[in-house]
């Protein structure tokens, strides 16, 4: 297995008996969604942010690849929760924000929240019209990484996009798409209001297709789209502790979170 490039290491830790599983996005690395996942165990509660495979080496390994690999994994993390959780949440950024919403409508009540930021879930219109041919004639493009307003702050990501890689994540966008009205958990969706990697409208189709009753939107005033590490992080994170607790609330589970936070957990 080719090195992991360092920051890009998977993050677990152990706590009550409500687990969050984590989705990083496409070219990404768990490292885009670190500190959200640290502010969670802090939290008191079980925490996996799994590396996606072909992710967080070299671009190179991602062309073998493709969103049934990347969609596998998360779904094993999700079940590894299920064992050792009562309840578990599944958070995701981006493309993660897509696997989180497949996970949603294929698992049901085994998954009792969604948390989802800037979830892209279409594919440009241009860029999809070149890549079906275009994979086979270019080995990849620019990457997209780094899409963040705050300063001093670094996406740990390719530089480049392997185009194979880009037809799969363009498919699953379909699949995705097609299997919303299954969604029908609470969802906490957060989307920037300026982003140049995923439209807003995404965020609005989401929103309009899911059969969810429970759905808050959060418009991010001050962040592009590598949210989780600009200037709105920590009102994510806040959103997200504060949308666990409201649905754990009176569970065994938030009694033992709680006392997990209270001995310093």
């Amino acid at each position: 297995m080719p090195p992991i490039l360092p920051g890009a290491e998977p993050y677990r830790r152990d706590g009550s008996a409500t687990g969050v599983l984590l989705c990083h996005g496409f070219t990404g690395s768990p490292q885009s969604l670190r500190p959200w996942a640290e502010d969670l165990a802090q939290h008191g509660l079980t925490v996996s942010l799994p590396l996606l495979p072909g992710h967080g080496t070299r671009w190179e390994d991602m062309a073998m690849t493709g969103w049934e690999d990347w969609y596998a994994t998360v779904d094993r993390e999700l079940r590894l929760l299920r064992e050792k959780c009562e309840t578990v949440f599944v958070c995701g950024l981006s493309m993660g924000g897509a696997l989180a919403l497949r996970l949603a409508a294929l698992h049901g009540e085994a998954v009792r929240g969604l948390v989802v930021v800037n979830p892209s879930v279409t594919f440009p219109r241009l860029q999809g019209y070149a890549v079906p041919a275009g994979r086979f004639l270019v080995r990849s493009v620019p990457g997209i990484t780094d899409d963040i307003a705050k300063g001093g702050r670094h996406e740990l990501g390719y530089a480049r996009v392997p185009t194979r890689a880009a037809y799969s994540l363009r498919a699953f966008h379909r699949v995705v798409r097609r299997d919303l009205p299954e969604v029908t958990q609470p969802l906490l969706l957060l989307h920037s209001r300026t982003d140049h990697v995923v439209p807003p409208s995404d965020s609005a189709l989401v929103l309009g297709r899911v059969s969810s009753t429970d759905v808050t939107e959060t418009v991010l005033e001050h962040s592009f789209h590598v949210a989780t590490l600009d200037h709105d992080a920590t009102r994510i994170f806040a959103d997200t502790r504060g949308f666990v607790d409201r649905l754990t609330a009176g569970t065994p589970a938030a009694a033992a979170q709680g006392a997990g936070a209270r001995d310093g957990a």
